[in-house]
């Protein structure tokens, strides 16, 4: 009887193995459990139903559990099914036993589902503010991944969670303005930990790669480590505008093709505000087109047409802290002309301080207040470094030019936040000027006060701003926009390319760019004056007299006039609004080699009078010229010049690089004597004595662009009253 009880048990003992063995290593397959395994799903979330086919059940004596298995499964989440690849699970048997929630943990393997049911899915477990924002911002996609949950023993999530997958075609759309496609990464989640690796995408169809994005949580902040990379790549600038708020058109970019590397770290909030951002960029700027018609540049740049190149260029970005460190190089190409600029740049708050170095060689280059101009193909170098202040004041510590032995140094320039100077603490000039001339003078500002001394300097750009009228492109004055006074003192100032005076002195006064008070004396080689004063009064007018015993120089500026010998002139001129009303006058001078003024006596057949010219000149007594400028015209109220040979009375326009039209009266001096003589009898004033006398003079005009000017002349009878009286005034002063 033991005996048999004894084989009873080791036979029970034998099948208990055999079926604990068969159980661990084999499994069984069953429909049995599935109710009891939808109730258990059931407690964890009451929102999804599981749909099940048949299960696997597998024993694990060393954690007294049973795996459970099963595939092609379906959850059921208001009434959308997501069909998954299989769901895995470990039921503790203690747990089971005793009627506790007895899934330890649960591990998930999806097929293709879309994204926005995920969420769902993850919504119906924690519905968190991330979620509903994601839920909100995703628009389709695809996902695909392994998901492993554990539980506690109140069926609560642990933290110990790991999803890993891939995510496809995803579309989101984030705050209707930017639209992110084709997106594209693998993504590996774990507690308050994802990582995102090759992630690919277009931000509002502007391609983007990204080899890894590290996000961890803490404290309800996100931070977020990265790289970020684009390809060589032609950019759409438009769409570029559209993502950035900013019109490149309106600011002159046309074509920007650059690749980059990019590593990045920041900290988000949940209310997505970003803080701590750090960045460090290799750009490597392969062209960058700027298209723009200024003037501005084309003061400086003659070459200069519309379009600035910037080619391969290599810029490094670091920005951390609330400071952006910029530095770069590469080439600049103006008109097929290639040359080459360094750049720094390093903003800290509000402050941007720069340095630049550029290297023009190829492009000339244009100061033309200082009538210089540097030719193509010579060698130079511009630098400039100081610090903008945004919306307050840039101060250029240094601005330096060299080329060859040409210097034009600044030290200490402030602007104010509309780019008006302010103050300059010194200037240095030492070169060559298109007129062959010799510059070397300083600026220094001391007590308050400037003080401009030199050896020696060319001002031929200032005499014909006052004489002529100044181009409104053109500043006044080298000094620029500020209030203060000037002591100047040159040892030869150039009035042209071969005359100059001695010692030239005085006192300026600058308000609101423009000379408010000016007081010059000096003298030429063979000792005679040059005096100029400008004085405003309480009208705003600007006074300038000129006046000169010499006066050659600038007499032959006004080139319908030209060939000047001998004479005083005197210069008065009222100016306000940028308009000028001026009346100059020359006595005891002689003209000769006057193309127009020859072609006129001619004309007019005055071949006797013409031959004069040709020989020592024709002498006049009194010249006297009412004009007026406003921009590039000057207008010629009257012009009476009277002498022993011929007089004239001439008024007329004249445009700066336009159209000349004048008219007048030419009249032969013997012509003028006989009618004075004859004033008394009205008859023979009008028909003359004699046969032929009636014939006092001509009227002429003279028309057309300056280099193709149309002289007409007519016979006329009878003086005009107006010449008659302008000649008597003179006889009387005479």
């Amino acid at each position: 009887m033991i005996k048999k009880l004894i084989k009873f048990l080791l036979f029970l003992i034998i099948i208990t193995i055999i079926i604990i063995a068969y159980l661990s290593f084999f499994g069984i397959n069953t429909k049995k459990f599935n109710d009891k395994i939808k109730t258990e799903v059931l407690n964890i979330n009451k929102k999804v139903n599981l749909e099940l086919k048949s299960v696997k059940f597998l024993l694990n004596l060393k954690n007294l559990s049973i795996n459970v298995k099963t595939f092609s499964p379906l959850l059921v989440i208001n009434d959308n099914k997501l069909e998954f690849e299989r769901i895995k699970t470990n039921i503790s048997l203690k747990s089971f036993l005793n009627k506790e929630f007895s899934i330890e943990d649960l591990q998930i393997s999806t097929k293709t589902i879309e994204l926005n049911d995920l969420v769902l899915l993850a919504r119906s477990f924690k519905n968190s503010p991330e979620l509903f924002i994601a839920d909100s911002i995703i628009q389709e996609g695809l996902f695909v991944g392994d998901i492993k949950l554990s539980f506690d023993n109140n069926g609560k999530i642990k933290n110990d969670y790991e999803i890993k997958g891939f995510i496809k075609n995803g579309k989101l759309d984030i705050l209707r303005k930017y639209s992110i496609e084709n997106l594209n990464f693998i993504f590996n989640i774990k507690n308050n930990e994802f990582i995102l690796e090759d992630i690919k995408s277009n931000l509002n169809q502007i391609k983007l790669s990204l080899p890894i994005v590290n996000i961890k949580k803490k404290n309800n902040l996100f931070s977020i480590v990265g790289k970020l990379t684009t390809k060589k790549n032609d950019i759409n600038l438009e769409k570029l505008s559209n993502l950035l708020s900013v019109n490149f058109e309106v600011n002159g970019l046309e074509n920007v093709d650059f690749s980059s590397i990019n590593d990045f770290n920041f900290v988000v909030d949940k209310k997505f505000k970003i803080s701590n951002f750090n960045l460090k960029s290799t750009i490597n700027l392969n062209k960058l087109i700027y298209k723009s018609k200024s003037a501005e540049i084309r003061k400086y740049l003659p070459n200069f047409k519309e379009l600035i190149e910037l080619e391969e260029h290599t810029v490094l970005v670091n920005y951390k802290k609330d400071q952006l460190d910029i530095t770069g190089d590469g080439k600049i190409t103006i008109e097929n002309k290639t040359d080459k600029f360094e750049y720094e740049i390093v903003k800290k708050k509000n402050e941007y301080r720069f340095n630049v170095n550029i290297n023009i060689n190829k492009n000339p280059f244009l100061i033309n207040i200082l009538n210089y101009k540097k030719k193509q193909n010579s060698e130079s170098v511009l630098m400039f470094s100081g610090i903008y202040r945004y919306k307050k004041k840039t101060t250029f510590n240094l601005i330096s030019f060299k080329e060859n032995s040409n210097l034009f140094l600044i030290k200490n320039l402030n602007l104010n936040n509309k780019f008006v100077i302010l103050d300059v603490e010194s200037l240095k000039l030492d070169y060559i000027n298109n007129n062959k001339i010799k510059n070397q003078i300083n600026l220094k500002h001391k007590n308050k006060k400037y003080v401009i001394s030199g050896k020696s300097f060319d001002i031929t750009k200032l005499i014909d701003e006052i004489l002529l009228g100044k181009d409104d492109k053109e500043p006044t004055l080298i000094l620029g926009n500020f209030n203060y006074s000037l002591n100047l003192k040159i040892i030869k100032t150039y009035l042209d390319k071969k005359n100059y005076v001695n010692n030239l002195s005085g006192d300026i006064i600058i308000k609101n760019n423009k000379i408010d008070k000016l007081n010059l004396i000096s003298t030429f080689p063979n000792k005679n004056k040059l005096n100029l004063t400008i004085q405003t009064n309480e009208n705003n007018e600007k006074i300038t007299t000129f006046f000169t015993d010499f006066p050659k120089p600038f007499i032959k500026r006004y080139k319908f006039i030209d060939g000047f010998e001998g004479g005083v002139l005197d210069f008065y001129s009222i100016e306000k609004d940028d308009m000028s009303n001026s009346l100059l006058t020359v006595n005891n001078f002689k003209i000769k080699e006057v193309p127009i003024f020859a072609k006129l006596l001619s004309l007019a057949s005055l071949q006797g009078i013409a031959d004069l010219l040709t020989g020592e000149g024709i002498r006049f007594t009194d010249f006297e010229m009412k004009f007026s400028n406003k921009k590039k015209l000057m207008t010629i109220e009257e012009l009476y010049s009277i002498g022993p040979a011929v007089s004239i009375l001439m008024d007329g326009y004249i445009e700066n690089k336009g159209l000349t039209s004048l008219r007048g009266t030419l009249v032969p001096a013997t012509t003028i004597n006989r009618t004075i003589a004859s004033i008394p009898l009205i008859g023979d004033i009008l028909v003359g004595k004699k046969v032929g006398e009636g014939v006092f003079g001509v009227s002429f005009k003279i028309k057309g662009p300056p280099d193709d000017l149309k002289t007409v002349v007519n016979p006329i009878k009878t003086l005009t009253p107006r010449f008659i009286t302008r000649t008597l005034e003179k006889i009387k002063k005479n």
